[in-house]
């Protein structure tokens, strides 16, 4: 995953670029864990979708986006520009079947 900055991420959203963003903390244990599904996750998919972002580094998306906990990934489908956030990361199969049905659809 690529680190992706605020601007680098509304650029792309105005774009129309479909992307997946993981949200995370640095000290987060499940946050840990979520990335490593995520790295699984992200073998399966096209180059360029996958990015992330440290939730201290973006208060302005906190805010824009509603995010209300960590981890997350916020799904951009390249037509609205407001994310589908999903927060349950339950495993490999459920993250690949969320990112799939929203940004490769």
């Amino acid at each position: 995953m690529k680190p992706i900055t605020s601007k680098m991420l509304m650029r792309s959203v105005w774009e129309g670029m479909p992307q997946a963003v993981f949200i995370y903390t640095p000290l987060c244990g499940t946050c840990a864990a979520a990335r490593r599904m995520l790295e699984v996750v992200e073998h399966m998919l096209p180059e360029g979708i996958l990015f992330e972002m440290n939730i201290h580094d973006i208060p302005e998306l906190v805010q824009q986006f509603k995010i209300s906990s960590v981890p997350a990934v916020m799904l951009f489908d390249g037509q609205l520009d407001v994310p589908k956030m999903v927060y349950r990361m339950s495993s490999v199969e459920h993250l690949l079947s969320e990112i799939r049905k929203v940004v490769l659809k």
